[in-house]
């Protein structure tokens, strides 16, 4: 069996060693992949002329896929999706895990997606939408003189993790309206915003596999939940980035929470897609905030998490490929996922300045001896090889450079070894955060 997958993340690093690991797999194609998929057992990355978000290189894939009879293509990132890859490969009888474009705006469109929660019932935060700008500022205005609360202002598309703006004063709020409208600071992005109640809780990320088609009856079936660390600084300080890190299981995620997350949660969303028709074979993301036993629906991705899948790979004692095989033949419902005892805690290295400017190509060295010993397995995002005189390095090439998911007996365990590991790796400028799956660490 022949396996693509599609992106050039730490996701993608993660989804390519998992999709390896399968006996039926012969051969992993990584489109573009990175300086860690160039290295992995089975794996071989695919050079694109161009960003996979354009159509030349979308059908150039295509016809990859045709000419080498790749069985299964597994699409990492959202934006791919939004552009109408899965709809593109499906029209050639290709294989593929994802949704179509039009069940992407879940994702691609945070005004799409609101109106989608509140029609199907999906507990969320109380929000209002704005295309004018001085519209947005009258209310947000009203909102600090009527509640003297923050309010979270949130970019309408894509914007790489970085269009989300938790506002405690008026002048945080305005300055971030007048970027995202005005300035257009995130592109086409943020043109049109979502303000957004700000609630207060544990946020906990639920990624599930989705198969759901026109005509026939739907299922959502999720993993293990885990927790992402956004804030770029120990404590939760300093600006949202991709993020930090990830620990799964996610602490304190009760039953009774998971029950409440699937009664107001899941079960709507399923109904909702089911009623709106819409073909959405793939991966979600659930992020919730979580009150006691009580979950509220923060936001929609239409793929795996990153860094929540370096988390929960390691843990995964089930067949990635039979999954995507399942949600493709509408037998879903059929599967029952198995889980490793343990916990799984992975920290992000990222390069100086992230989440703002920042310099790349510094040669990344990795003591083989000392990352062995932990047993943690490094996974590369902003890493690629790099030829010079003969001899090939890894070099950053990116904010985010690479991961370590390091399992342990518990949270202690994962922890001690996840950060022994670090000190296996350097380059310059490296840095990371210190209290990820730590008990006072905020997300």
């Amino acid at each position: 069996m022949k396996v693509l997958v599609v992106g050039s993340g730490g996701r993608e690093h993660a989804l390519a060693w998992k999709v390896a690991q399968s006996e039926r797999v012969q051969r992993v194609y990584v489109a573009p992949g990175n300086g860690g998929t160039a290295g992995e057992a089975k794996c071989e990355n695919v050079r694109l002329s161009g960003s996979v978000l354009s159509a030349e290189s979308q059908e150039a894939l295509c016809a990859f896929a045709g000419k080498v009879g790749i069985d299964l293509t597994v699409v990492g990132p959202e934006a791919p999706l939004t552009q109408g890859m899965v709809d593109r490969f499906r029209a050639k009888g290709l294989a593929i895990v994802g949704p179509d474009a039009q069940a992407a705006r879940l994702e691609g469109s945070k005004v799409w997606a609101k109106a989608f929660m509140e029609t199907y019932g999906v507990r969320t935060a109380r929000s209002r939408s704005f295309a004018e700008y001085a519209q947005a500022q009258d209310y947000a205005v009203e909102h600090f003189k009527r509640t003297k609360q923050a309010l979270v202002i949130k970019a309408d598309g894509l914007a790489g993790g970085k269009g989300v703006c938790i506002a405690e004063q008026y002048a945080e709020a305005e300055a971030s309206l007048r970027a995202f409208m005005q300035e257009g600071s995130l592109g086409t992005a943020g043109k049109t915003v979502v303000l957004e109640e700000f609630l207060v809780g544990q946020e906990v990320s639920v990624l599930a596999a989705v198969s759901v088609a026109p005509g026939r009856r739907g299922s959502i079936l999720p993993f293990m939940a885990a927790r992402d660390h956004k804030r770029r600084f120990a404590g939760g300080l300093g600006p949202n980035t991709g993020g930090m890190g990830a620990v799964a299981p996610a602490p304190g995620f009760s039953p009774a929470a998971a029950q409440d997350f699937h009664r107001a949660i899941l079960e709507p969303t399923l109904r909702g897609m089911e009623q709106e028709g819409l073909d959405y074979r793939g991966f979600i993301f659930f992020g919730l905030m979580v009150q006691d036993t009580s979950c509220f629906l923060l936001e929609y991705n239409v793929r795996l998490g990153d860094p929540e899948t370096q988390a929960l790979v390691p843990l995964m004692d089930f067949d990635l490929t039979e999954l995507g095989e399942a949600i493709l033949a509408g037998n879903l419902q059929d599967c029952s996922l198995r889980w490793k005892a343990g916990v799984v805690c992975a920290p992000v290295a990222v390069v100086e300045g992230y989440p703002g400017p920042y310099q790349t190509g510094h040669p990344i060295t990795v003591r083989q001896d000392l990352l062995s010993s932990t047993g943690a397995l490094l996974f590369m995002a902003g890493a690629e090889q790099e030829r010079r005189e003969n001899q090939t390095r890894l070099c950053t090439a990116g904010g985010r450079v690479l991961s370590v998911s390091a399992w342990g007996k518990d949270m202690e365990a994962a922890r001690d070894r996840a950060y022994r590991s670090m000190k296996a790796i350097s380059f310059e400028g490296m840095a990371f955060r210190e209290d990820i799956g730590c008990g006072s660490g905020h997300p």
